[in-house]
């Protein structure tokens, strides 16, 4: 299974999926922006503002999510914020045709919340910042399209993770 988080910067997402490989039997994480890494490197002539713009990195998202599962044998957990509904139903359609199952969680905070997490962050604060509206934006194609929504202003990491597993279809648990 793969089990995409998704949400806004500072959502939570980082924090939850170390939680959930540390008390979900049988996952690790995968990180899709590492696909970016890649691609930045391979392309250096073709600078673009978010790597997921790049058409390719969608396709090889779902391959190298596809491959690591089929090696691995375990549910992978997936922190990445896809704010593009067209992006989301790319990857997503990729990996049904590849018949993996998938589970599609949005940890979401309230705007104060989210502004305070990414202003008290180093990580790429002034970029972050300026996605946070159309996070906001993206929050009901999201909504619709998630499996679940968990709201991480009001519950700590541990309690974020067990209320995603405990949202699981039956198998995805072991």
């Amino acid at each position: 299974m793969i089990l995409w988080l998704n949400g806004p910067f500072g959502g939570g997402k980082t924090t939850t999926s170390i939680q959930l490989q540390r008390i979900l039997s049988g996952s690790r994480v995968f990180d899709p922006e590492m696909v970016g890494y890649m691609l930045t490197a391979a392309l250096p002539d073709l600078t673009v503002d978010d790597f997921q713009t790049w058409p390719s990195w969608r396709p090889l998202v779902a391959a190298a999510l596809d491959e690591v599962s089929r090696q691995t044998r375990q549910h992978l957990v997936a922190p990445q914020s896809l704010l593009n509904v067209e992006y989301f139903r790319e990857i997503f359609a990729a990996l049904h045709s590849r018949g993996l199952q998938t589970f599609h969680v949005v940890l979401d905070a309230p705007d104060d919340v989210l502004r305070s997490r990414i202003e008290a962050s180093d990580e790429a604060q002034p970029w972050r910042l300026r996605q946070l509206p159309a996070y906001i934006e993206s929050r009901s194609w999201m909504f619709d399209e998630a499996d679940l929504v968990v709201d991480t202003g009001t519950n700590s990491p541990l309690a974020v993770a067990q209320l995603v597993i405990d949202a699981l279809p039956g198998g995805a648990r072991s």
